[in-house]
């Protein structure tokens, strides 16, 4: 059965994790005992049962009200499995909110119908677009607090659809609901009558996985090189595309190249009656395998596997779009520490093209000198030395990055471009 990986994402207090634990609950993957926990623990902090708290092991989030790290929760529909990555909401835990979407194949993106679009609504739209997350539903939740009232949810659709529209974000569906009672969570909503689309549940069976990456060019990030009897596996994860054993693999960008030999996989599925089913044959994106390879070349971390017949681009200078988080501005000249896949290597903002609020989609300056927190900026960066990477809207797995500075992660970015080097005449 196929796995559907999703994302909520919103401003905070918009319902995300009532949602989740609704499905949850829903679904019948919340154990009674946990259930009957939660509502006791509840009725001994004086406060009435709420389904987020199902979500919130952390007793710091209890307390706070607020949720912080991204949790990962399981549960099947009639058509596949589902894994939903529960995303902070409150703006100090923006790139949390990241390193979680970057995974998803779908994002959920609430709406509080009383509270209506907020900054951190378009913030994380911005974000997802960044990120090259396609499929996206707008769930505006909370339409009981408003009557459920079709006018109210009509002028969301419209405003926010505006400002999807404009950063060429296309949602799948505007569904209206209420968490708290369950309205059109699992099925169509009665109080609703106005509203013919999809339930939240329907949508999601409607919904594709990222199993197509198995059609884009192979591409194999290096993570790391172990050594058993006498035996050198290249182990990582496929990406992109997909390779056999006999396939002749470019590695870049050190440019060694070698037929693979082996393929091999962990705790690999047996077949009737017990025995160890046949060795493997090939690796397609998604999968977490090694290689071993007729010869001994000398391959290391870092390095991207790829087929001769579509190469990745080799560069030590491209231009991107970055969404900066740190509280320090991000500086012209300034050096960090660039991670694309397993490669991580020092480079130096060459130049800021341009700066735009992220939240208004308004530019604020060119040829600037920094980038505040929370604004995006579209630059040239240099690395140390030649990258191997893709453009994103290529292979998005191979053409986004994070920037690093005092060991956090400060932004995260997608690369445009190559950018040449012109030498004066």
């Amino acid at each position: 059965m196929e796995t559907l990986k999703i994302v909520m994402v919103g401003h905070v207090d918009h319902g995300k994790s009532t949602l989740v634990g609704r499905l949850l609950h829903e679904t019948g993957f919340i154990p009674e005992s946990k259930l009957k926990h939660v509502q006791k623990v509840c009725e001994d902090q004086g406060k009435g049962f709420e389904f987020a708290f199902l979500l919130d092991a952390l007793e710091e989030e209890r307390d706070q009200g607020i949720t912080i790290d991204v949790s990962q929760m399981f549960f099947k529909t009639r058509k596949r499995n589902v894994v939903i990555i529960d995303a902070p909401g409150h703006k100090e835990f923006l790139k949390n909110m990241v390193s979680g979407a970057s995974n998803a194949d779908v994002a959920f993106l609430l709406i509080d119908a009383e509270e209506g679009i907020q900054e951190q609504t378009q913030r994380h739209a911005y974000l997802l677009s960044l990120l090259g997350i396609g499929q996206i539903a707008v769930v505006v939740n909370k339409m009981d607090l408003v009557d459920y009232s079709e006018e109210v949810f009509n002028k969301t659709r419209e405003v926010y659809g505006k400002y999807l529209e404009s950063i060429q974000v296309k949602p799948a569906a505007f569904i209206p609901i209420s968490a708290t009672r369950g309205e059109n969570v699992m099925t169509r909503s009665r109080k609703m009558p106005w509203y013919a689309g999809p339930s939240i549940l329907e949508i999601l069976d409607g919904f594709s996985t990222r199993d197509d990456r198995s059609k884009a060019p192979f591409r194999f990030p290096v993570q790391d090189v172990y050594k058993f009897d006498k035996r050198r596996i290249l182990a990582g994860r496929v990406e992109s595309g997909a390779a056999a054993v006999g396939d002749e693999v470019l590695f870049l960008p050190s440019g060694k190249s070698t037929k693979i030999r082996t393929v091999e996989k962990w705790n690999p599925p047996q077949s009737v009656g017990g025995q160890a089913s046949p060795a493997p044959k090939r690796a397609a994106a998604g999968e977490s395998v090694g290689f071993t390879m007729e010869e001994q070349v000398f391959v290391e971390r870092g390095d991207i596997g790829c087929l001769f017949s579509d190469r990745p681009l080799v560069s030590d200078r491209f231009q991107a779009n970055l969404f900066w988080m740190g509280t320090k501005h991000l500086q012209k000249g300034g050096r960090y520490i660039l991670k694309i896949a397993t490669q991580e290597i020092e480079c130096v903002v060459e130049s800021i093209l341009k700066v735009i609020d992220s939240s208004t989609l308004e530019e604020i300056s060119r040829n600037a000198h920094e980038v505040a927190k929370n604004e995006v900026a579209e630059l040239i960066l240099t690395t140390k030395k030649p990258i191997a990477f893709d453009t994103f809207d290529r292979i998005p797995e191979t053409g986004r990055f994070v920037i690093v500075s005092d060991h956090d992660v400060r932004g995260g970015g997608i690369i445009l471009k190559k950018v040449e080097h012109f030498s004066a005449i």
